[in-house]
């Protein structure tokens, strides 16, 4: 599997410092470089990447209005917002755009691989403080559903898994199942509730208290 990544960044070093994180594993082809959101708009549409890094506040256009402009137009792309900040709010919008991750540039470079690869295969670790956090802020509507008709047992018990921040692998581990069999609860229950990542059934299932918290 190779990876084609776009990377956005109004700073050269920035740029150049993510292409070296990336370098250190065969799996990503660097296409091309934007440096404000609106390049990085055009350069989607031609380059067609697999993957955009996504710097979040740049001139001319930021990352986030970049990332729902390019997730309209082409719903299949990857994006990770990065950023210097944690702070929730820009978390929340990010994910509110399209974004399937939110990166902190001054975290270790061994933890963005491991990230940015599980993204890519449709997953999005996240941890139960932050799943806390979303359940104060992300405003996801609260619908009329009762999880006991709509999911099955072990649907619940995936669910209650992934709210831990567990990839499909480690939930196969605890549960004793396959990985691909993971996967498929995961399909089963975002086409039951209607969501279509696993960042937004994080946060609709602690809106709608379908896990403990």
């Amino acid at each position: 599997m190779l990876i084609k990544v776009l990377i956005v960044d109004d700073h050269l070093l920035s740029r150049k410092g993510i292409a070296s994180i990336l370098s250190t594993n065969p799996i990503f082809e660097i296409v091309g470089e934007a440096t404000t959101g609106q390049e990085a708009f055009e350069k989607a549409k031609e380059l067609m990447p697999d993957l955009i890094l996504m710097d979040i506040r740049m001139p001319g256009g930021s990352g986030l209005e970049a990332t729902g402009l390019i997730k309209e137009e082409m719903p299949y792309v990857k994006i990770i917002i990065l950023s210097v900040s944690d702070d929730a709010q820009d978390f929340f919008e990010a994910i509110k755009k399209g974004a399937q991750g939110y990166l902190l540039k001054n975290m270790e470079t061994g933890y963005w691989i491991d990230y940015i690869i599980s993204i890519v295969q449709g997953e999005a670790p996240i941890s139960r403080d932050l799943a806390s956090k979303i359940l104060q802020e992300f405003s996801i509507p609260k619908i009329d559903i009762s999880p006991s008709n709509t999911l099955s047992d072990r649907e619940k018990e995936v669910l209650q898994s992934v709210s831990l921040g567990l990839s499909n692998k480690d939930i196969g581990k605890a549960l004793f199942i396959s990985e691909s069999t993971v996967k498929n609860h995961l399909r089963n229950i975002m086409a039951k509730l209607h969501l279509e990542n696993r960042m937004q059934l994080i946060a609709f299932a602690y809106k709608n208290g379908l896990i403990n918290h």
